[in-house]
This record gives C-alpha cells, sequence and structure tokens, in this order.
C-alpha cells in the first residue's frame, strides 16, 4: 500500500471518529431533554391527582346584583388565585376581585382554605371553577 491509500484511509477514519462524537452528543442531549419532558409530565399528573375544589357557595344578591362565590381547596395541591378560571354562564371573570380565607393581596390559595369572590353583574344560573391544573367544579347559583 502506498502513501496515498493510507491516507486515505486515515481521513476517512477521522472523518467517521468526528461524526460519531457528534451523534453521541446530540443523542445523549436528546435523551436528556426527553428524561425532563417525562418528569415535568409525572410532576404535572401528580399535582392534578391531589388537586380537588369544591363550591361550597354561589349565591347572587338581587338586591344589591352581587354574586358571590366560595371555593374550599380540598386538595393536597396549593394553587394560584391567579391562575384559577371562573366562568359565569359560561363567560369569563377575573379573580381580581379575590380573597382567601379574608386576605385579598395573596395569590397562594392553600390546602384547606377558602377563595372569597364577589362579582357585580347581572343574574346568574351557573357557574365554573377552572383550576390551573384543570380540576373543575360548578354549581347552581342560588338566588336571593
Amino acid at each position: 500500500m502506498g502513501f496515498g491509500v493510507s491516507g486515505a484511509t486515515a481521513i476517512i477514519f477521522l472523518g467517521l471518529f468526528i461524526a460519531g462524537g457528534t451523534l453521541v452528543t446530540t443523542t445523549s442531549a436528546t435523551f436528556e431533554e426527553v428524561d425532563e419532558a417525562r418528569d415535568d409530565r409525572q410532576e404535572h399528573l401528580l399535582d392534578r391527582r391531589n388537586t380537588e375544589i369544591a363550591v361550597q357557595s354561589a349565591v347572587y344578591n338581587s338586591t344589591t346584583g352581587t354574586l358571590r362565590l366560595s371555593v374550599s381547596n380540598e386538595g393536597a395541591t396549593t394553587l394560584s388565585v391567579n391562575g384559577t378560571t371562573v366562568l359565569v354562564d359560561n363567560e369569563y371573570e377575573p379573580t381580581t376581585a379575590a380573597a382567601v380565607d379574608g386576605i385579598a393581596t395573596t395569590d397562594l390559595w392553600e390546602p384547606g382554605e377558602t377563595m372569597t369572590l364577589n362579582l357585580s353583574r347581572p343574574e346568574p344560573t351557573r357557574v365554573k371553577i377552572v383550576t390551573e391544573q384543570g380540576v373543575a367544579d360548578t354549581s347552581d347559583v342560588t338566588v336571593t
């Protein structure tokens, strides 16, 4: 064998070595990202299993035109007031006027605490509360 054949063989093997190193690095990074995504999904599913809410009361005062909602966090997950969605007769209502156990400045809704919300609106018939994990509870509105 001449020098040309040996040199070409060395260049081919060097190219395969570099390509193999790139492949291993890319494959390793991809597997790490897939594992992280699986871990995030498992955490989300665990939070969802540990989340439970219950609408304790939905009372509309026809004299004042105010709907008062009381919703309890009966699960083991701390929820976010801002991450909670309120639907009244299928219309979105912001939770900016919500208070958790009488504290209006908190965003944390701990297990065992009750969130209250007062809304001024026309007479509703049904409310639905949805947490950031997708857990929901629905109630009919009592008119007084």
